[in-house]
């Protein structure tokens, strides 16, 4: 089974490199990041033509978020993160999918730091934690995926003396990463691929991706029932080089057959 994640940076305006992705690729299922599109607005004919079911938390102009399966049904659990009534942004959305919980997120950005949106990040974090812990408790077949913008180590970004205090790469941030990693989420790309540089996020200006002057923020974490069946797993980084591309590339893992 392969599962992947995508931060599409605008679902409608790059439809057109979703969708040729999606036949390329052909993932079972995908979390799909930043689709800055209210609920309605959200492309649900042309997914469903290409073969996906959909459940989708939209938002006007920012955010959104969204799970895709083919030939699965989709149970949904629920379209925010508990922990804060008043927050509006549409950044988690939780399902069933095959006995496995898929955990789709897209957490603050954090910058500027210091500031207001760093505050959130970190408040953010630590509701997600929170949700985190409850699923590792339960046992469970569970998937953290999506854009977590948090660069981990110095390998996941190119020339990380300059992002110290940038809300990606802070100390806080990139704790919390590896607290996950100690409550027992396994990182699988980082785990398939110990000593490889993977980038999957490449800036529009300064010919970043022509540079390869990237950096990792879109991660997979699988819970300890899932990790036996971690088979493969990449970084479809050429699709970050067609026309009009999101400036995230497409992660995926593949998941053998139950143990």
């Amino acid at each position: 089974m392969k599962i992947a994640t995508y931060n599409v940076n605008g679902i409608n305006g790059r439809l057109p490199v979703l969708l040729k992705w999606l036949k390329e690729a052909s993932p079972d299922i995908v979390c799909l990041q930043e689709l800055k599109a209210p609920q309605e607005r959200f492309p649900v004919q042309e997914i469903n033509n290409a073969g996906y079911q959909a459940i989708w938390n939209g938002q006007k102009s920012w955010n959104g978020v969204a799970i895709l399966a083919k030939n699965r049904e989709i149970t949904e659990v629920q379209r925010s993160l508990p922990g804060d009534m008043e927050d509006v942004q549409s950044r988690y959305i939780e399902a069933i999918i095959d006995q496995m919980v898929i955990c789709c997120l897209y957490l603050p950005n954090g910058n500027p730091y210091p500031g207001p949106k760093f505050d959130y990040k970190l408040s953010w974090i630590k509701r997600f934690k929170r949700r985190t812990n409850q699923l590792i408790k339960m046992e469970l077949p569970a998937i953290l995926i999506g854009d977590f913008n948090i660069i981990p180590e110095p390998i996941d970004v190119y020339k990380p003396e300059r992002w110290e205090n940038d809300a990606l790469y802070r100390t806080e941030v990139r704790k919390a990463f590896k607290d996950l990693q100690k409550k027992g989420w396994l990182d699988s790309l980082r785990s398939l691929y110990p000593d490889e540089k993977i980038y999957t996020f490449w800036d529009y200006l300064y010919k970043a991706y022509d540079r390869n002057a990237g950096m990792r923020l879109d991660h997979i974490l699988l819970s300890p029932y899932l990790q036996p069946r971690l088979a493969s797993g990449g970084v479809d980084s050429h699709v970050r080089g067609w026309e009009k591309s999101s400036d995230h590339a497409p992660v995926w893992i593949e998941l053998s057959d139950h143990n």
